[in-house]
């Protein structure tokens, strides 16, 4: 006689060894059920909790492993068969790999939940050799997760769950299909438009390339790291408290300008000028105030005009003449930002923390910044340019959105037209590593300057300079802006990083902002109540739309 999971009927008198080995083999066959009767088993009380989870864990992730085996030593030869090599090329292979490198993590996770994706998914991970020990650590985490999840859900539902799982592996499997059906026809729909190819190949480079997922996407991780924090450090909002001279520690709704000022108090020679365009006055009133300031500064046009309460570089804009800065006074409601124009050209995010009982702080990350330009050949239109482009067409819709009145200019031959002015990666700007240019000058530089600002300890300045010299050696630049606690270490987005190391990065920056929080808090310094990050949002985010397109 047997159970539902196939075991022998005197199961639970066996030992506790012989227990799990038998789940572990039974899962070789079929993973959700004999892992279903153990929770349900372990739930009431007849096998022990310990021995049904890992027996189930055991079995699942050695299966996986045995896959993952099989596809790496089995299938590679067959690649090397004269009659594959007719559909199957060496470079395709490889950038395949590649892919799978990059991807491979949320590819991995995602099947461990989506019925009819795991083996096929686990064969091309060997297939394509992805990592072995990377494998196995994500394969651990997601069947870790799924067992712990079906034994909770045992011990809450009981002998349901067996019919809520089939429901449940019905209904996803349709839904894969469904979504594949969808994706299908929009695909032929964009097939039949002009420039079809050049918009697929955009929307396919999108995805194979990280940095430009949808920020919901890229980010959720992130935010299951912040929640851990949170549970550690005992407070939601401790990073509000990392930078108690900043509103909300930098982590939103700042005042942009509230810190310029106090740079060009105490730095005045490291610091773009800047004054403050208040909300609430007429654009014909705040035009009078430009102009006032601009013969007090002794500055002509170009300028900069931004939102005080800026994100990811909305609304920055280089106000070239007066019917610009008219134009733009007039659709920007908020409190304005007026900041002079550093040509640099050159522009470099330094991200930088120290702890409230060190004296001296330290550079985690510096990002380099390059402002992409197309090149006119004398018969394509900047639109066709955009879309010809591998890389500019992965943001196409930003830059013609900002080139909207040029789009079917023809570009003399040799002609430059640079993309984007505002150094950010969400605008267009290019991101890469900056390593180089930290020395223990710069750092000493940036120390000095961070300890004169009253209550900053981590955060991102964004600097413009014009010799790589004089940057690496202290000297000769100007800071644009300065981002408090839910500023990012922006030399993630190099093209040249994987997913995990941009994640690894990522998740050691908050753990700083929350030790540099926590350690504040120690001191005293309270943390802002959610209710208070909420309405900041809220009221941020009722202006962002406000701002024209930036540049």
């Amino acid at each position: 006689m047997t159970d539902p999971a196939g075991l022998p009927g005197a199961f639970t008198e066996w030992p506790p060894w012989a227990q799990a080995t038998a789940l572990g083999l039974a899962t070789f066959v079929q993973e959700d059920i004999p892992t279903v009767t153990a929770a349900l088993l372990a739930a009431t009380g007849q096998l022990p909790l310990w021995v049904g989870f890992l027996g189930c864990f055991l079995g699942i992730w050695i299966g996986d492993a045995l896959l993952y085996g099989a596809a790496r030593g089995l299938g590679r030869p067959v690649l090397e068969r004269p009659w594959t090599r007719r559909w199957v090329t060496a470079e395709s292979v490889a950038r395949s790999e590649r892919w799978f490198a990059e991807k491979g993590t949320w590819l991995l996770l995602s099947s461990r939940f989506i019925p009819g994706t795991r083996l096929p998914t686990y064969l091309a991970a060997g297939f394509l050799r992805l990592s072995f020990p990377r494998f196995l650590i994500v394969t651990g985490v997601a069947v870790a997760v799924w067992t712990g999840l079906l034994f909770g859900l045992a011990h809450i539902l009981g002998a349901q769950l067996r019919g809520w799982l089939d429901r449940w592996n019905s209904v996803l499997i349709w839904l894969v299909l469904g979504a594949v059906l969808i994706g299908g026809v929009r695909w032929l729909v964009s097939a039949l438009q002009p420039g079809w190819r050049l918009r697929g190949l955009a929307a396919w480079s999108r995805w194979r390339h990280w940095e430009f997922w949808p920020a919901w996407l890229f980010y959720f991780p992130v935010e299951i790291w912040y929640v851990a924090l949170a549970v550690r450090h005992r407070g939601l909002t401790v990073p509000t408290a990392a930078n108690p001279g900043m509103e909300t520690g930098g982590f939103v709704g700042e005042s942009k300008f509230a810190t310029l000022r106090d740079l060009q108090e105490t730095s005045p020679e490291f610091t773009a000028t800047a004054g403050l365009l208040p909300a609430g006055s007429t654009p014909a009133d705040r035009w009078e105030r430009l102009r006032n300031w601009m013969q007090t500064s002794d500055f002509d046009w170009p300028v900069i005009l931004k939102p005080d309460v800026g994100q990811r570089g909305m609304g920055v804009k280089v106000i070239r003449s007066d019917a610009d800065a008219r134009q733009y006074l007039e659709r920007s409601p908020g409190a304005i930002v007026m900041q002079q124009y550093v040509p640099g050209p050159r522009e470099v995010g330094i991200f930088y923390y120290r702890f409230p009982h060190e004296t001296k702080g330290r550079i985690f990350a510096v990002t380099e910044k390059i402002f992409p330009e197309l090149t006119g050949d004398g018969v394509h239109t900047v639109e066709e340019l955009i879309w010809r482009d591998p890389r500019a067409r992965c943001v196409a819709e930003r830059y013609l959105t900002r080139f909207a009145t040029r789009t079917r200019e023809v570009l003399p031959r040799g002609a430059t037209l640079r993309l984007v002015e505002a150094g950010n990666h969400a605008q267009g700007c290019i991101f890469c590593d900056g390593g180089r240019f930290r020395t223990a000058e710069l750092t000493d530089r940036i120390d000095t300057i961070s300890q004169r600002l009253t209550g900053f300890f981590i955060g991102r300045y964004d600097v413009r300079f014009a010799s790589e010299d004089d940057l690496r050696a202290g000297r000769n630049f100007r800071i644009l802006e300065l981002n408090g606690a839910a500023a990012e270490a922006t030399h993630i987005y190099d093209a040249r990083n994987t997913l995990w190391s941009a994640y690894r990065t990522l998740f050691e920056q908050w753990s700083l902002v929350f030790a540099v929080g926590a350690a504040n808090r120690a001191r005293g310094i309270q943390p802002d109540p959610p209710a208070k990050l909420w309405r900041t949002w809220r009221a941020a985010r009722s202006l962002y739309t406000a701002y024209p397109p930036a540049d």
